[in-house]
């Protein structure tokens, strides 16, 4: 086999165990660790760390250690958080997610980072295109490695279901479940239907395994590759320093374009945070039980894959316009929906339409957010990525945050008044757009090929 496709096949793979297991931890902290909020707020604390991490440690590490040995370090920060969870309490498990937040931007820069140096390296050794060699690449990796979310999720609930503390949840119980939820847990059942602690032990010790077979994956098998620390080297030589970086970054909101974008870029942390702090918990675990978590999220990340690859390539035909719309009738028809639904479990089919039309919507938001980015600020992608990151986390942050402290219909309503102003903004910078450059188009889509769109998920 050809030796870079070798390494690409590895780091495929082993982002595969990683996310096979922090995917399905991630779906679960609001239902696992309900107590005080504590699973929802150690995500919180999560995102914070990682809008720190992703200013100033990439290319530090990057530096010091080479690719190989940033992403097997940065993975180690992974595992943490998944033994954090064995006795999850504020002081295990808000340290473990602040050490996660700092792995998760070192962690997907170096994987960038070595992609991008095979590529160029075969390229350069076939006589190919060095541009097209990196797409194959990141092609490769994305197959593999957005199939996680379904082997996360799938893990939880197959392991969860054999719980011998199932009840019947009574109707009263159910009364508590959906956005008018109960402010007080005290009548709910659900908390006597948790899954055993050996059961979660179990579940967790497959998980942090999945994890240290992910790092031994690339001590083992990934190669330092020819030139790897020359290569990043002479990049990092290219990288502006931490403040000029820093600076960078803020001074792109002098671009009034940017900075309409800001609630457009928040609402995708916003609408992520509400589908895995709070559907799943408020109206998946309290009307079905945990072990559905996984099955219902398997279903949002399936209908997520598809679409993304799906839009990313009709998109040139559509035009984004059209698909911002129709994302935005989808939210603001599961958001009203959400409102006046009052979950039961006989209606099981329901719980998966939701996560079904939310990968819709979220496919759109994320191709083509990304790709509006990499259009308007062509020639300050650094630093307009920079500020999608730094308030794509801000609206995780904010989600998570005040996911224990709202009801949920207050949330729903904020969403939609995100929602709503997201539109507005937006609709204001295709205007500028369309001023910018009378008749012509207002600029032409990019299909988005993956990296941004996930750097943001951690």
């Amino acid at each position: 086999m050809e030796r870079n496709l070798k390494n690409v096949l590895v780091i495929s793979f082993g982002f595969l165990l990683l996310f096979t297991a922090y995917g399905g931890l991630q779906s679960l902290q609001s239902s696992l660790n309900s107590e005080e909020g504590l699973g929802v707020a150690s995500l919180s604390v999560l995102y914070a760390a990682l809008i720190v991490s992703s200013m100033f440690l990439p290319p530090i590490l990057i530096k010091k250690l080479g690719c190989k040995w940033t992403i097997a370090g940065s993975m180690c920060c992974y595992i943490a958080f998944s033994l954090g969870n064995f006795y999850a309490s504020w002081y295990t498990l808000i340290p473990t997610s602040v050490i996660l937040g700092l792995g998760g931007a070192p962690l997907w820069s170096a994987k960038c980072t070595y992609l991008t140096i095979a590529g160029n390296s075969y390229a350069e050794k076939a006589g190919k295109i060095g541009k097209d060699i990196i797409n194959q690449y990141f092609g490769v990796f994305f197959l593999i490695f957005q199939s996680s979310g379904i082997w996360g999720n799938l893990i939880s609930s197959l392991i969860l279901s054999q719980s011998s503390n199932k009840v019947e949840i009574s109707e009263e119980d159910l009364a508590c479940c959906g956005a008018y939820d109960c402010e007080s847990n005290t009548t709910n059942t659900t908390a006597l239907a948790e899954p055993s602690k050996p059961l979660v032990y179990t579940l967790l010790g497959v998980y942090t395994a999945s994890g240290v077979l992910a790092v031994l994956l690339i001590i083992i098998f990934l190669d330092q590759i020819k030139s790897d620390q020359a290569e990043t080297e002479k990049e990092m030589q290219k990288t502006p320093s931490f403040w000029s970086t820093f600076l960078a970054t803020f001074q792109q909101l002098k671009d009034k374009r940017q900075c309409l974008l800001i609630p457009l870029t928040m609402y995708s942390g916003f609408e992520q945070g509400f589908l895995a702090g709070d559907y799943t918990k408020t109206y998946v675990t309290c009307a079905l039980g945990i072990h559905y978590v996984g099955y219902v999220m398997i279903c949002f990340s399936a209908v997520n894959s598809l679409c993304s690859l799906l839009f990313g390539k009709i998109s040139q035909f559509t035009g984004r316009k059209f698909l911002f719309a129709l994302a935005t009738a989808t939210n603001t028809a599961c958001i009203i929906a959400l409102l006046l639904w009052k979950p039961h479990s006989n209606q099981l089919v329901v719980f998966f339409i939701f996560p079904a039309l939310w990968g819709l919507s979220d496919a759109i938001w994320q191709t083509q957010t990304n790709g509006l980015y990499g259009v308007l600020f062509e020639k300050h992608t650094e630093a307009a990525f920079a500020n999608y990151r730094l308030w794509e986390s801000c609206g995780f942050v904010i989600a998570f945050g005040y996911s224990t402290t709202l009801r949920v219909y207050i949330k729903l309503y904020i969403l939609l008044a995100v929602l709503m102003l997201s539109m507005v903004t937006y609709g204001v910078v295709e205007y500028l757009e369309a001023k910018r450059s009378p008749g012509t188009p207002a600029a032409t889509e990019k299909e988005n090929k993956g990296p941004h769109t996930q750097e943001t998920r951690i």
